[in-house]
C-alpha cells in the first residue's frame, strides 16, 4: 500500500539531502569561479608591475650608459684639444706663417713695427 499525502521521515530526509548536496555543489562551483577570477586579476597585476619594473630598469640602464658615453666623449675631447693646439707650433707651420708675414711686409701691408710684433708673437 501506498501512502498519500505527506512524505514520510525517510523521504523528507532524502529530499533534504539532495537539496543540501545541490546547494553545496553550486556553492563550490561559485567559489572556484571567484577564486579563478581573483587569481587571474592578481596575475595580471603582477605582470603589469613586473613590466613596469623592467621598463624602469631599462630606462635607468640607458641613462647610465648615456652618461658613461658622454663622459668618455668629454674625456676624448679634452685629450684631443691639447694636440690640436700644439700642432700650429710645429716647424712647418711656423715657417709658413713667417713667410706670409714677410710677404705682407714686402707688399707694404705691414709696417716694420707690426712685422716685428707679429714675428715676436709667433716665436714667443
Amino acid at each position: 500500500m501506498r501512502r498519500m499525502g505527506r512524505p514520510g521521515l525517510v523521504g523528507t530526509m532524502a529530499r533534504t539531502a539532495v537539496i543540501a548536496g545541490t546547494a553545496q555543489a553550486v556553492g563550490g562551483r561559485v567559489s572556484r569561479r571567484q577564486n579563478q577570477r581573483w587569481s587571474a586579476q592578481e596575475q595580471q597585476a603582477q605582470q603589469e608591475q613586473y613590466a613596469a619594473e623592467q621598463q624602469a630598469y631599462q630606462a635607468q640602464q640607458s641613462q647610465a650608459q648615456m652618461a658613461s658615453m658622454q663622459a668618455e666623449l668629454a674625456q676624448l675631447q679634452q685629450q684631443q684639444t691639447p694636440q690640436v693646439a700644439a700642432a700650429p707650433a710645429g716647424g712647418g707651420d711656423l715657417m709658413g706663417e713667417l713667410q706670409k708675414l714677410a710677404q705682407m711686409k714686402e707688399a707694404g701691408i705691414l709696417s716694420d713695427a707690426e712685422f716685428a710684433a707679429a714675428k715676436a708673437k709667433l716665436l714667443g
